[in-house]
């Protein structure tokens, strides 16, 4: 029997957490490993101080709970759009550009694409967001554009996109058995979007499937927004945010603890001068012992354990009523405990964005929630329980499905590949 035929392009779903690339083989797609046995990578880095090469994914971060020196990075994803892909961080004793540290994750993912399949997969269908950046088209395309741009460096010639909701919509639809209109709810890490589309095993043989949209749209609000606003409202201020100073005449500065509740931009808060600062304000706060954890925290460089402490509980309170914070090796402080209705009440803004972007989708298409057969929920942030209330409130009555949360949009974009380039 002849061996099947090669694939001649991937999919590769570069994820704000989580990364995966797709292959389609004799029409069956398929998620490649991409470590060990896992076909999820989480979009991470850890550079050892002594300048070595990177390591990536899990082994990036048990690096850096196992506390090697190094710096950890995450949420890359979210550089693109922002003038951060234009500037430079440090690495040890270098200044490297947040481009080249995307394209070094870029090319683990090629290199293990090369191992699975053989070198010379050349085309490629990558997942983006509806919106890279809110209300900005100009900044938006600059973020597809430094995108493709790193993936042709990593030896991909022939580089095409997809909407993300659209790629997992058509995963979705290889389970189908009769047509429906369905609604892909796609919570990532860094970005919400949302597709309306008719779907059916006949309707996936088309080679376009313009018509079939009714709606799309998105936002810049994603898991790890729901991080940061979670962190704000019950980790930092066990830090001493929104504390006092001089007997009440001033207050803590805000901008240290939204740079240690923000992925990409924690390492700015390890500055020298943040730490000079705080020392200072340190002899003038009303809750010394707070911002003493603080302190130790941006002394320590603690804050990528802290925001991981975060997620960790975050995670936890998608399956029970409360959680404890584990900030003690850390901070010095007290390990609280939080439940799901406060998690809940510090997510209640981003939640009122997403439910308003359904109705959004809802009038491009003309539609009432009625007509909607199906919500298809994906995403590693989709599965908090609040998220499936609010869908529900905004589309009461219809179906809630959901898949392989984390895998979806590649295997999506992998049926994409497929179908664009045989």
């Amino acid at each position: 029997m002849p061996a099947p035929p090669r694939p001649h392009a991937c999919g590769i779903d570069f994820g704000t957490s989580n990364s995966t690339v797709g292959l389609t083989r004799d029409g069956v797609p398929a998620l490649i490993p991409l470590e060990g046995p896992s076909v999820t990578l989480p979009s991470a880095l850890f550079w050892e101080e002594e300048g070595g090469p990177p390591l990536y994914g899990r082994a990036a971060i048990a690096a850096y709970v196992s506390g090697e020196e190094g710096r950890l990075m995450r949420s890359l994803k979210s550089t693109l759009g922002t003038g951060l892909i234009r500037e430079s961080t440090r690495i040890g004793r270098r200044a490297v550009p947040f481009a080249e540290v995307i394209s070094r994750f870029f090319g683990h993912l090629r290199a293990r694409l090369d191992a699975e399949a053989g070198p010379g997969i050349t085309r490629a269908v990558l997942g983006r967001p509806v919106h890279f950046v809110d209300d900005d088209p100009e900044g938006d395309a600059e973020a597809e554009a430094a995108l493709a741009r790193i993936a042709r460096d990593q030896g991909f010639t022939e580089v095409s996109f997809q909407f993300e909701p659209l790629a997992a919509a058509l995963a979705y639809e290889s389970t189908l058995s009769r047509e429906e209109l369905v609604l892909i709810v796609d919570i990532g890490g860094g970005t919400s979007d949302f597709s309306l589309i008719r779907l059916s095993p006949e309707r996936a043989r088309a080679a376009d499937r313009a018509a079939d949209i009714l709606g799309n749209d998105g936002i810049r609000v994603g898991g790890t927004d729901f991080d940061r606003q979670f962190s704000l409202a019950e980790v930092m201020p066990e830090l001493g945010l929104d504390t006092t100073t001089g007997g009440g005449r001033g207050r803590m500065p805000r901008h240290y603890y939204v740079d240690l509740a923000t992925w990409v931009r924690i390492n700015m808060a390890y500055s020298q001068r943040n730490i000079t600062d705080i020392r200072a304000l340190l002899k003038e706060a009303d809750a010394p012992d707070r911002v003493a954890r603080l302190l130790r925290v941006v002394e320590d460089r603690q804050g990528h354990a802290l925001a991981m402490a975060t997620e960790a509980a975050k995670i936890a309170l998608t399956g029970a009523e409360a959680a404890r914070l584990e900030l003690h090796a850390l901070t010095g402080g007290p390990n609280p405990m939080v439940t799901r209705a406060r998690l809940e009440a510090a997510l209640e803004q981003p939640l009122e964005r997403i439910a308003g972007r359904i109705g959004t989708v809802l009038a491009q298409a003309g539609l009432t929630a009625g007509a909607i057969d199906t919500v298809f929920l994906t995403g590693g942030a989709a599965q908090l329980p609040a998220l499936a209330r609010v869908v529900a409130a905004a589309l009461p009555g219809t179906r809630l499905a959901t898949g392989d949360m984390l895998g979806s949009v590649g295997t999506g974009l992998a049926i994409e590949a497929g179908r664009r380039y045989g």
